[in-house]
């Protein structure tokens, strides 16, 4: 679904994102991990096709994605941004709206389907009784979710997502994480997602990229990343990873008395 080769990217004389190489498929939730300034968001806005890469490349299901119209990539990729402007006067129903832009016609009529697609987005991010609410009225932690519901309606194949678990309580993290993996394995969507919290990469992800400075540090499974070396050096903090007590993935815990 996504190939991204040789993929280096520069702002003014100095490279972000250094020669990464990334293939995702079908239906597989990939997590974007690594410290602050570590090139997530860059990587993340280059498979938007907002960056347009120094050198390499990026295709979607065979398309080069220098090659897409922005319209036609918004069909493909949906995205979460983190803290992105919103219209604050805009209702949030009218913000979800806005993720049915690709589809509608030169006139900008909104149909009976996008009605019912945005109505679906929201039910499924539990904020449909957000709809009639200015977005300038919600918290940091409903705008996240219409957000979410926004990028639903775009009925596109790849979502990326911006750390979006940051103004989110935990149940409101669980309910949106879940939501995600459901939407891979029922619809095969295929998520790439910027997180600060190991152990959350560790429950949901089906492989993790591990970025250090621009580079590529580690991709793999999650037991294969989520190794204590690893993350150490990456994160330059001692840590322990240890089973987790009912779940088969790795436990990552912070050394906090170093």
């Amino acid at each position: 679904m996504l190939k991204i080769q040789n993929l280096c990217v520069s702002y003014s004389s100095r490279q972000v994102l250094t020669n990464i190489n990334l293939e995702i498929n079908k239906g597989e939730i990939v997590a974007l991990l690594g410290p602050n300034g570590s090139g997530k968001s860059t990587l993340l806005r280059s498979i938007s096709g907002i960056l347009s890469p120094g050198h390499g490349n990026i295709r979607i299901a065979g398309q080069f994605i220098n090659t897409l119209r922005a319209a036609e990539r918004a069909r493909w990729i949906s995205v979460v941004p983190q803290n992105a402007p919103l219209p604050p006067a805009f209702t949030a129903w009218e913000t979800v709206l806005l993720g049915r832009t690709p589809y509608i016609n030169f006139l900008g009529q909104i149909s009976a389907r996008d009605e019912n697609v945005a109505r679906c987005a929201l039910e499924k991010v539990d904020a449909l009784n957000l709809a009639d609410r200015c977005m300038g009225e919600l918290s940091g932690g409903e705008q996240q979710r219409v957000l979410l519901a926004r990028a639903l309606a775009q009925s596109a194949p790849i979502l990326l997502l911006d750390e979006p678990t940051t103004y989110l309580d935990l149940q409101h993290q669980l309910s949106l994480l879940n939501l995600v993996h459901k939407l891979a394995q029922e619809e095969e969507l295929t998520v790439v997602i910027a997180l600060h919290d190991l152990n959350l990469a560790a429950r949901y992800a089906d492989r993790i990229a591990l970025l250090v400075d621009g580079h590529l540090k580690a991709w793999g499974t999650v037991k294969q990343v989520l190794r204590a070396e690893l993350i150490a050096d990456a994160y330059r903090w001692p840590v322990q990873v240890i089973d987790h007590p009912f779940m088969d993935t790795p436990l990552i815990l912070p050394d906090i008395l170093n």
